[in-house]
């Protein structure tokens, strides 16, 4: 099918789909979660599919952990379903409402954008997650996957798609682009009469491609070269913790820290700690003139860092090191280096956590936590598309909420002005 034909079918779909009742739309997204479970041999067969050719192209471990599926992951995709379900449904939601001196009831009401392109890389899990999150806020979905994950993408496409059937809504409502062709892609994001919002949702290089092509409003879902800060005041045993968990638990995600900043009045007692139990987890560790110096007695292996490195999301097991002489240089190099999306302090000072919470420019900031918390079913608000790094409209978690717009309904009583 066209591409054209496949986003006007979506438009039409968007239509229905905007007034669908909220019980349907939830009887949807439990049929899509059994039937993950019904077809999950054939869902993992395709997945196979695609490691197996990934791993060939020399894809990273990183990448690969992103792009595989397994009877678990499927378990988890599912339950992520049946809880979207149990959610409140946005749709139809007085935001607030008034009466003018004149008699006019006013209500700003949440609405639909429509059609909404999801532009993602080798993450198949997006599929499933989008589609259920767009179908329950009443928007038509366009998904185009990475080609990375062409298979697993197009099986789950079919699935959910046939599970939006048998619940009675418009099987058009979700579009899967088949072609992998990035003229296709340009042609979508320049869509204006039938696209309503662009998401991406991949790293900084897949921001800039739409950024530079689309026509249609973005909402950017990009990458996250975040940062953990262990200030002069940190409890270290914290700051050791938090640091090995922000780069270890999952590395290749959004949300992992690239680079650890450490104040130099802690430097000396924190970094030969920090750094063997990085180096224990086989993390490759990039670091400044001065943490070699800390460190050139002991045995931990270190790699020059330049520009480059503090720039970099590694999204693998490697990371950044940094000793700065105060908050300040640490705002400062978090300003010059970071995407907008994590980043942390660890510190026992509550004068230099305001200060960091107020002046670094981030979808979250942390104080003596983790940035790996950056999550919308963590922050309670249950699945999100990915995390927004831009400021228009919405910051942090895309859930359901910032997948809607806002009308104004106004009524009076023959009222003319």
């Amino acid at each position: 099918m066209k591409t054209r034909e496949l986003a006007r079918q979506a438009k039409t779909a968007s239509r229905r789909l905007a007034t669908a009742d909220a019980e349907v739309k939830n009887r949807a997204l439990r049929a899509m979660a059994d039937a993950l479970g019904r077809r999950a041999a054939e869902i993992l067969v395709e997945n196979q599919g695609d490691v197996a050719e990934g791993r060939k192209k020399g894809l990273s471990g990183a990448l690969i952990d992103r792009l595989l599926l397994d009877e678990q992951r499927l378990e988890g995709m599912a339950a992520s379903l049946r809880e979207i379900a149990t959610l409140p449904d946005p749709v139809g939601q007085v935001v607030e409402g008034w009466r003018t001196p004149g008699g006019l009831q006013i209500e700003k009401v949440r609405v639909p954008f429509g059609v909404i392109a999801v532009v993602y890389e080798a993450r198949p899990n997006v599929t499933v997650d989008a589609a259920a999150l767009c179908l329950k806020t009443g928007n038509a979905v366009i998904l185009r996957g990475g080609s990375d994950a062409y298979r697993s993408n197009r099986i789950l496409a079919e699935v959910i798609t046939g599970a939006v059937l048998e619940a009675g809504l418009p099987g058009e409502c979700i579009q899967f682009v088949s072609s992998k062709d990035r003229g296709v892609l340009v042609d979508l994001l320049q869509m204006t009469d039938q696209i309503d919002l662009v998401i991406p949702r991949g790293g900084e290089d897949l921001k800039d491609f739409l950024l530079e092509h689309a026509k249609v409003p973005v909402i950017y879902a990009a990458g996250g070269n975040c940062h953990v800060y262990v200030d002069r005041a940190a409890d270290l045993g914290q700051a050791l913790q938090i640091a090995v968990n922000a780069k270890c638990q999952r590395p290749g995600v959004c949300n992992a820290a690239e680079t650890l900043l450490v104040h130099e009045d802690v430097a000396a007692e924190f970094l030969p700690e920090v750094t063997r139990a990085l180096q224990e987890r086989k993390v490759k560790l990039w670091a400044d003139a001065r943490t070699h110096d800390l460190l050139k007695e002991t045995d931990i292996k270190l790699l020059r860092a330049t520009d480059k490195h503090y720039a970099t999301e590694f999204l693998g097991l490697e990371m950044a090191i940094r000793v700065v002489q105060t908050l300040d240089e640490a705002v400062e190099h978090i300003a010059h280096y970071g995407t907008g999306h994590s980043e942390a302090i660890v510190t026992r000072d509550l004068e230099a956590s305001r200060t960091f919470a107020e002046r670094v420019d981030a979808a979250a900031v942390y104080i003596n936590a983790s940035t790996r918390f950056t999550d919308g079913g963590v922050f309670g608000l249950g699945a999100e598309i990915g995390i927004s790094t831009q400021k228009l409209h919405a910051r942090g978690p895309l859930a359901l909420k910032e997948l809607t717009s806002t009308k104004y309904v106004v009524t009076g009583r023959g009222h003319v002005r």
